[in-house]
């Protein structure tokens, strides 16, 4: 979800056609149709949007082009997968509250459900086979492709200056030197809404005063290995385990989460990770790379690697747990506050504010990644593969490029191993 704005000028012509009204449908068929859309989500939120733009918005004329752009627009800046909470909105224009909460649930279900059955395999079986261990540390080489390309294209959009440029440095080093992300987070939105109302002063004061206790605190860690590895996603003999995590932990990553997936489901990298590898302790970074890598292959919002994460941390509750908690807000916004947020989120300030936010989302992300890598690039072989797959990645837009990719890299390790 980038946090420009689409919405087009032509919305307030007054000429323009009556609004056309969705059909109506029982709540059976409703679920249906957007189970069916779930079972072909391949490719990607692009490719989810447009395969619901062709089908209700083109085909169907459930909502006029202009109402399309509009509502998509709220959602680019909304946290949460905006491809699934189009659908919650559409449900919702069919056939109410109920009606979104059955086209939500119809859309994630089948992501789910495989995503599920992956995760008690992974368990199940594990990775003894000197074949499989293989396979999947050179696809751990590409997720750290498509980590470095979801950071380079969310980036694209949302550091559209040098200010949000700056947001986002001061971010990654927050990261790096320990501080908690809403402290970040928080920072990132006042220093550029001060900058764009014509404070900069004031918002140099503040930059520079966090750039200070920055300094303070990565001087205190002396920028060392063993300091900072475990704020970035580092080694696993740094993390602290502390056992399986209670149900009610997991609902709390999961909310927290949900909340904070600003800019797109790769978004909520960096505070599963916090959660599930360096504070909790229930899983290892190369497991947390596994999930990722799963989600790839399925026709789900990769926000669906949620599901992983919380079964390797409680089984089948934790992971019914980590996922309706992530998923809720993406339900709670469109459900409960689409008209408000339709106006709220049109607000300049506001507008500034989560601009300020999403820059530093991108901060964290890019630090998260960079312990992600070490823990993927471990020889010659997965920094090939790594290398491939950012080409492949960066040079191709392919509905199942991703798909494609991971399978690239499961065959390169294949081929390799056998060698």
């Amino acid at each position: 979800m980038s946090s420009h704005d689409t919405t087009p000028s032509a919305e307030s012509n007054s000429t323009e056609a009556p609004e056309p009204r969705p059909p109506h449908e029982s709540y059976g068929k409703l679920f249906l149709r957007f189970l069916h859309f779930g079972a072909l989500a391949w490719g990607g939120p692009v490719a989810q949007i447009a395969m619901l733009k062709a089908e209700l918005v083109e085909r169907e004329r459930w909502v006029s082009p202009a109402r399309f752009n509009r509502v998509l627009a709220v959602y680019q800046v909304l946290p949460g997968p905006e491809a699934h909470e189009l659908c919650v909105y559409f449900g919702m224009l069919a056939r109410g509250r109920l009606g979104g909460l059955l086209a939500g649930l119809g859309f994630m279900l089948p992501g789910f459900v495989l995503m599920l059955a992956l995760s008690w395999a992974y368990l199940r079986y594990g990775l003894a086979s000197p074949n499989l261990v293989a396979v999947f540390g050179a696809v751990q080489a590409a997720v750290g492709a498509l980590i470095v390309r979801a950071v380079v294209r969310i980036g694209g959009h949302a550091l559209a200056n040098r200010w949000l440029w700056g947001v986002a440095a001061g971010a990654a080093l927050a990261q790096v030197a320990g501080v908690h992300f809403a402290f970040t987070l928080v920072a990132a939105g006042v220093v550029y809404l001060l900058a764009r109302q014509g404070g900069r002063v004031p918002a140099l004061i503040l930059a520079g005063s966090c750039a200070v206790v920055l300094g303070v605190l990565l001087v205190r860690q002396g920028l060392s290995s063993e300091a900072a590895a475990p704020l970035v996603g580092g080694t696993e003999a740094a993390v602290a385990t502390q056992g399986r995590p209670s149900l009610l932990m997991l609902a709390w990553s999961g909310l927290r989460s949900g909340l904070l997936t600003f800019g797109g489901a790769y978004t909520v990298i960096p505070f599963l990770q916090r959660d599930a590898v360096v504070l909790g302790g229930w899983m290892t970074n190369a497991q947390f790379l596994d999930g990722l890598a799963l989600s790839g292959i399925l026709p789900a919002p990769l926000i669906i690697f949620s599901t992983f994460v919380g079964y390797l941390g409680g089984g089948l509750a934790g992971a019914l747990a980590l996922t309706a908690a992530i998923f809720a807000p993406a339900f709670a916004f469109t459900l409960l506050g689409h008209d408000f947020f339709e106006r709220v989120l049109h607000q300049p300030r506001v507008r500034l504010f989560l601009d300020g936010v999403t820059a530093g989302v991108v901060g964290l992300i890019a630090a998260t990644a960079v312990g992600l890598l070490r823990t993927s690039l471990t020889g010659p072989v997965t920094l090939g593969v790594f290398a491939l797959a950012l080409a492949a990645l960066f040079r191709w837009h392919a509905k199942l490029l991703i798909p494609l990719v991971i399978a690239g890299a499961a065959l390169a390790g294949l081929l390799f191993q056998a060698r």
